[in-house]
Parts: C-alpha cells; structure tokens; sequence
C-alpha cells in the first residue's frame, strides 16, 4: 500500500487503538484526532465516549505508538446536529437513530474536513467494515469479516467522495484477533470493555434524557387496541417503540404489544403479538453506496435495525432517493426513524430512513 499521511479516529477503546497500531506497523504517517462531543452538564464523566478518562486512554496509546494527538472540538455542531434531531424525532413520535447521523454529519464531514486541512490523505476509523475499488475506480462498502461486529450498517449513510477518503483496518478481522493484536501491541486498552449505550445518555435510559431536556415530549395520551378499545393511558409517544411489550402499564390477562403510533390523534395503537406482521415499508432520504441504484427494481437482503436479522425483500425505486420495499416474508416489528439498509451479498448497496410500514391487515399500500 501506498504510504501516506493519514488520521486514525481515537476513542480509547481496543479497536480504534489497535487500527492506529497497524497503520503505524504499515509506515503511513499517523496523527491521531479524537472528538469532544457534548455532554448533558454534570455528566461528563459518564458518557460512552470523550470522556475524561477515554481521552487520557487515547492520548497514552498515542504516545505509546510516537504519534502525535489532537483532540477536536465539536461540541456545539455535536449538539444542534445529532441531540436536536433526537430530540426531534421523539417529538415526532418516531425513534432516530442518532449514530447514523453523528458518522454522516460530525465524523464523516466536519472531522474529515478537519484533518484534511491538517494535511491528511485519509481518515482511518475502528469500524468493522470493508472497502473495496470496482474496476470502475469506485469503492464498494463490505460487511465486516466478523459477522458478530459487522458495522457496514452505520456506515451506509457515506457517499463516494467520503469513502474515497476512509480507510477501515480491523475490518479485515475478527474482534479476537483484534483484542490479541493490542496485546501483542502491548496496548494499554487491550482488555478494556465495549459500550453499546448511546454516547450522550451517560448510561442511563433514554427516557430519563428526555423528561430532563425535552420535557415539550412527555404529551399523555390514551392507549387504544387495534379494535377501538381504550385500555390505558401512555406517557408520551416517544417512549414507546414498535414491538414493545413491557412498560405499557396495560392490567390485562393477556400481554399487550405496540403495533402503531396515531401521531396525529397522539394514540398508542396496542394488540396481540400475532397481528404484529409488517409486509413491507417506504424509505426516503435514500443513499446508494454507488451513487444510483442497480436496477428500477431489485433483490436484496434488509436489515431494518443495526442488529437485526437479514430479511429477503423486493425493492422498488420510487424516486432517486424514496424506495418501496416488499419483504418476502411477514416481519414482526418495523419502526419509522430507523434505517432500513440494502445487502447484496457482503456489499451494502444503499439505505434510507423508514418512513413509514405496512402491516398486513393494512390498506395503505394500495395508494403507491
């Protein structure tokens, strides 16, 4: 590989660390970068990232491995872009995913720009994920070689321009081999622990989050089954996600789960697990891996949330960026905010928010 200035997005944990080590093994020169995203006042110390204590990790491993390190401010964008939106979503009564619009926004286009005009070629992260160029010069987005980890999902919301100027080196292993590369690396976060918590909620519910900064999205409401019957009251539809049995505080001899949300009327719309059957789903704000889509209409494998199972469908492209999707088989719980994301094989040909799904008693599907 060709040897060039590239940054490593540090976070001090094992798999950025360890993508830095190897890029250092391989002769690139190295400069580590790490972003300081907001944190709710008081809390700091207790988020995913940033923290004190990750910034210290990551500036110990950088040391270590003789490359210099900057820490990035991007608090205040952090905060307008990616927690307003949270924010926003839950308002709207849908459930954002926030990560997909931190790599698209903050990581993937403020922090590029950023340290490019420091003077890099590329910006390397610790995703697991992989790239490829097409013979056409274009660069292909790869599931990760270890399924368990794979994060070509998040990443799906990157165009060409950002993937030409990204490079993913633990995509290419497990997270075994990675953990025992920081040994051999004698890394000082070889055995630290990963996180799946969202980075600004400190470890704590989401909905804990919200009654202290939104409180506009605690909106009481009454809670209907599928049949018109009122059988209790929700606290506010943000809290309440589809598929969802527990914490409905519905007295009834049989479990109760989320099947929709009327928005418009502020109503939980409640039934059986058996009438939670989606057939299908409309995605907009659409983004393909290869800048158009492969076919007017085309076969994929979907995944509707990050860890998901595969599902085989049918999409239809609406328009550039709005496609109809058709599972082939019933699924149990689709929910609008997410991203659906479309697999061909190992590559990811695109993604685009749910906007809306179809249950199978449904009639809405008709007006496409």
């Amino acid at each position: 590989m060709e040897k060039m200035k590239v940054a490593i997005a540090m976070s001090g944990g094992v798999d950025s660390s360890v993508a830095a080590a190897l890029l250092v093994e391989q002769g690139h020169q190295v400069i580590g970068v790490m972003l300081r995203l907001w944190s709710e006042p008081g809390k700091e110390d207790s988020n995913r990232c940033c923290t004190p204590d990750s910034m210290a990790q990551a500036r110990r491993v950088a040391a270590q491995l003789k490359i210099p390190f900057y820490p990035i401010n991007a608090q205040q964008m952090f905060r307008q872009v990616v927690v307003e939106h949270f924010f926003e979503g839950y308002r709207s009564g849908i459930t954002p995913n926030p990560c997909l619009l931190c790599n698209r926004y903050i990581r993937w286009d403020f922090m590029l720009k950023y340290v490019q005009v420091m003077g890099a070629e590329k910006m390397a992260t610790g995703h697991y994920a992989r790239l490829r160029v097409a013979n056409n010069g274009s660069i292909k987005l790869l599931k990760g070689l270890d399924e368990n980890k794979d994060q070509s999902y998040v990443l799906s919301v990157l165009n060409q321009d950002q993937l030409q100027h990204t490079l993913l080196p633990v995509g290419e292993y497990t997270k075994s081999q990675v953990r025992q590369f920081a040994r051999e690396f004698g890394l000082p976060v070889a055995e630290r622990q990963d996180s799946q918590d969202l980075c600004f909620l400190a470890g704590e519910d989401y909905r804990d989050f919200l009654k202290r900064n939104a409180p506009d999205v605690i909106k009481p409401g009454k809670i209907i089954t599928t049949r018109g019957q009122i059988v209790g009251e929700h606290d506010g539809l943000g809290f309440y996600t589809i598929g969802q049995r527990k914490g409905l505080g519905i007295r009834a001899t049989h479990p109760y789960y989320v099947i929709d949300k009327n928005v418009q009327e502020n109503l939980l719309i409640v039934g059986e697990v058996s009438e939670l059957k989606f057939t299908g789903l409309i995605a907009e704000g659409v983004n393909w891996i290869a800048e158009t889509p492969p076919a007017p209409r085309f076969s994929a494998d979907i995944k509707i949330r990050y860890k998901a199972r595969f599902v085989p469908a049918n999409i239809e492209v609406l328009d550039d960026r709005t496609v109809y999707v058709r599972f082939e088989q019933i699924v149990r719980d689709v929910t609008p905010g997410q991203r659906a994301v479309f697999y061909q094989g190992e590559e990811v040909v695109g993604g685009g928010t749910i906007r809306k799904a179809f249950l199978s008693s449904s009639q809405d599907e008709a007006g496409l």
